[in-house]
């Protein structure tokens, strides 16, 4: 008794030295949940401090937040099947019924993501297209009364009031709805859980916002909010609501853990780029190309289901408007921007003007994505001070982007109506490619058609063919210096905001330049010069190829075009990779999320795993005294523990697996303890928990260590840790190469790596690899001789 006693001291007093060498810095144990920010705005690739385990100041996952803010709370997700004993009892007991019911239930889910995003999605369409419909025709009718003064008023006042609103929301109600939200879902489907970026109040701020924000005339879209809207509607559904707003299902128990939900937000994401782009196709290639980080045949089933229930959806309320029921919104339909050419072959000056159109939109996607790094870190600065400054500047820039629009189409003198066209001209009440501005009758002002418009026709009229001489040269660089400095400029304030709109306006603004340049030598019209510009300069900016392919061609019905959008996505990318990294991934570089990348550095190839790990580790025995887990818990933001059999209970000490933080809270709130140091077993720990009592808690409302009340005579027991630890945790030998580990770390999923010894007679572990351990800040704070490889920036 006497010796027992003597090694549980030590024990305690191993946990009290571990803890207090991790505080000093080389406890490395840690499951990487802070992230410390210290980066230079200058320093192209520099070096951010390792983690620290003080808490300072949080950092908001908002896109509004990204640079300057010292210490973020980002967790890791547990993707990893933890197949302890319950979990194994738990599919032993399982019947055929309860599989079926599963299965259906995930077909379900995926069914009713595709329903509401659809929804959504037609929902936000409706709400922009009539409130930005009102506004337009309030200052046209304005217009055509010579009242020119009063016009500028109510258009820039509604802008000013919409644009305060979205603030609004997002200033007070949820930050983390700012900014695209594609970089958040992106880092989620890594395996990086960050601070409610999926939130029912995120949700319902992106929907809001974005509507307000788009309405309100800002150079940006609503495009990257719907992926970031779909993905919350899937968190939604798949977590069984929300208990902080009394939305709550029970019966979803079995999708009480990460891996499902990462399968559920993924639908959700291609669900938003369809009912985006009405484009269903796009949707699921999008997912597979950008968002996620693990894929498998069965996702990509469920997901291309999601996505033409959304096309479903979409074509449903598209038929129903078109009989007048839906004020403004009613023309058009799965088909954005129809610019049917008929043109079946191309010469070979056109597939030189096609690369240098490649070219083109590469060096300004290069450009583009540093401009937009800068003013994101310049508008931090600002929106740190807090939400009333967020409100002030976004206001400001509404009256910039309202003195934009109405004011630079007074520059340009007005233009006769062409003859031979069938649409109305000057449109008047109603968009369309003529405006009347301030133009006399039988004029039209070519620069007002593109600016006192929604965004959406503005694209329309630039994709429109047989329109080769509407649009001078001049008014095409005014408006796409206009459209590039308004879309900088508005990306980083306090409103839901996306990229593709501005993207694609500037792209094809100069599409349309260098087609009405060409159009003696080419057989292409100014129109498919627009949609090729377009699509050079969304390669040269979000780096992707085969999804904004497939999503161009369903959004103009142009598959005669697919050669040539191949040709110059395929050239902008490889000309825009020279110089950065995509935007979405320099977004996700810069609010200092621990992304994993799809290819390790190449100095990790020269170290091995045992040299970035440090100890010593914390660790607990196959039954541990309540005493020592609780101070371990209170000491420590280890995510997991390694436990290790000794004797009596094994001959020699040996790795048993691995627990969890949250699975020891849930075992030590039910209070299985035992006064003798004694296995208990697995039947024991049946008879008071289920399997689901271990499930994961939606949106971090589960028991946390401040609601356990373990009295002191509780903390001498003793507690079996077996039935709960992970069996089978992965391993790595210490001397495998880190670049190797780094591949299976992200491409597994995993948050937990165990490194174990490669020669016998020392301890069963030497330390455990977390995401942490892979960042470039903390390998090469460990070895600064290494330098990191330039050539990393240009990776997707």
């Amino acid at each position: 008794m006497e010796g027992e006693m003597e090694e549980h001291r030590e024990g305690r007093e191993r946990i009290g030295n571990d803890i207090e060498s991790m505080v000093d810095g080389r406890g490395n144990a840690m499951e990487g949940n802070f992230y410390y920010m210290a980066m230079d705005a200058d320093a192209e690739g520099g070096i951010h401090q390792p983690l620290l385990l003080r808490r300072r100041t949080m950092n908001t996952t908002s896109q509004i937040a990204v640079v300057g803010a010292n210490l973020c709370p980002i967790e890791s997700l547990d993707y990893e099947i933890v197949e302890n004993d319950l979990f194994k009892e738990d599919w032993r007991s399982r019947k055929k019924v309860q599989i079926f019911q599963y299965i259906i239930l995930k077909w379900t889910l995926a069914l009713l993501i595709g329903l509401a995003t659809g929804m959504v999605g037609f929902f936000n369409n409706l709400a922009v297209e009539n409130i930005a419909g009102f506004k337009l025709l309030l200052t046209s009718n304005l217009m055509l009364e010579h009242r020119h003064f009063q016009a500028f008023v109510a258009y820039a006042g509604c802008n000013l009031v919409l644009a305060a609103a979205a603030a609004i929301l997002c200033a007070y109600v949820a930050p983390a709805a700012a900014g695209s939200g594609i970089p958040e879902v992106k880092a989620y489907l890594n395996g990086i859980d960050a601070h409610s970026i999926l939130a029912p109040s995120t949700l319902f701020v992106k929907i809001f916002g974005s509507i307000f924000g788009v309405s309100a005339g800002f150079v940006m879209g609503k495009e990257g909010p719907m992926v970031h809207t779909g993905a919350c509607i899937a968190n939604l559904l798949g977590q069984g609501g929300s208990r902080k707003y009394h939305l709550t299902w029970t019966w979803l128990r079995y999708f009480k853990n990460d891996r499902d939900r990462r399968d559920l937000i993924t639908c959700g994401a291609a669900a938003g780029v369809a009912a985006a782009f009405r484009a269903p196709v796009g949707g699921v290639l999008f997912a597979l190309e950008e968002v996620a980080s693990w894929w498998r045949s069965a996702l990509l089933w469920r997901t291309f289901f999601t996505t033409a229930v959304v096309a479903v959806v979409l074509r449903g309320f598209i038929d129903y408007c078109r009989g007048g029921n839906c004020g403004l919104f009613g023309n058009g339909g799965l088909i954005m921007f129809d610019v049917s050419s008929g043109v079946t072959r191309y010469s070979g000056a056109d597939l030189i003007a096609v690369i240098v159109l490649g070219v083109i939109g590469g060096v300004f996607g290069g450009l583009y994505n540093f401009l937009v790094d800068r003013i994101v870190r310049t508008y931090s600065i600002v929106n740190e001070k807090g939400a009333l400054f967020k409100i002030l500047l976004t206001i400001t820039i509404s009256l910039v982007t309202s003195c934009c629009s109405y004011g630079l189409p007074w520059l340009v003198s007005c233009t006769p109506c062409p003859t031979d066209v069938q649409d109305q001209c000057p449109t008047i009440g109603r968009s369309g490619n003529f405006k009347n501005f301030q133009c006399p009758s039988g004029h039209y002002n070519d620069l007002a058609s593109l600016f006192l418009n929604t965004n959406d026709d503005a694209i329309r009229n630039l994709f429109s063919s047989g329109t080769d001489n509407e649009y001078y040269i001049s008014t095409l660089l005014i408006f796409f210096a206009s459209v590039c400095f308004l879309g900088l400029i508005t990306y980083g304030i306090a409103v839901p905001s996306g990229l593709f709109i501005p993207v694609i306006l500037a792209g094809a603004s100069y599409g349309r330049i260098i087609g009405t340049l060409l159009g003696p030598l080419t057989d292409l019209n100014a129109g498919l010069f627009a949609l090729l510009g377009a699509a050079s300069f969304l390669g040269g900016t979000m780096r992707m190829t085969v999804s904004v392919c497939v999503i161009l061609l369903e959004l103009t019905n142009d598959l005669l075009m697919l050669p040539l959008v191949m040709l110059v996505l395929l050239t902008s990318k490889t000309v825009a990779d020279c110089f950065n990294k995509g935007v979405y991934d320099q977004i996700v570089r810069m609010k200092g999320l621990p992304y994993m990348e799809a290819h390790a550095e190449p100095y990790m190839r020269h170290m091995v795993a045992g040299d970035v790990v440090s100890g010593p580790l914390i660790t607990f025995s196959g039954v541990e005294k309540v005493g020592n887990i609780i101070h371990a818990l209170k000491m420590t933001g280890h995510n997991g523990f390694p436990v290790i059999d000794e004797p009596p209970f094994s001959d020699a000490p040996e790795l048993v697996g691995l627990v969890l933080r949250s699975h020891l809270i849930v075992l030590l709130e039910g209070k299985k303890f035992t006064k003798e140091r004694k296995l208990t077993g697995v039947s024991e720990v049946l008879r008071r928990f289920g399997a689901f009592d271990f499930g994961k808690a939606g949106l971090g409302k589960g028991l946390k260590l401040e609601d356990l009340d373990i009295l002191e005579e509780e903390m001498e027991m003793y507690v079996d840790l077996h039935p709960i630890a992970n069996k089978s945790p992965y391993t790595v030998v210490e001397t495998m190469s880190l670049a190797k580990a780094a591949l299976l770390f992200r491409e597994v999923g995993l948050r937990h790596l165990l490194v174990v010894p490669k020669t016998p007679g020392r301890p069963p572990i030497v330390g455990i690899l977390t995401r942490h351990d892979f960042m470039p800040e903390h390998v090469l704070g460990l070895f600064p001789h290494f330098k990191p490889h330039k050539q990393a920036k240009g990776k997707n």
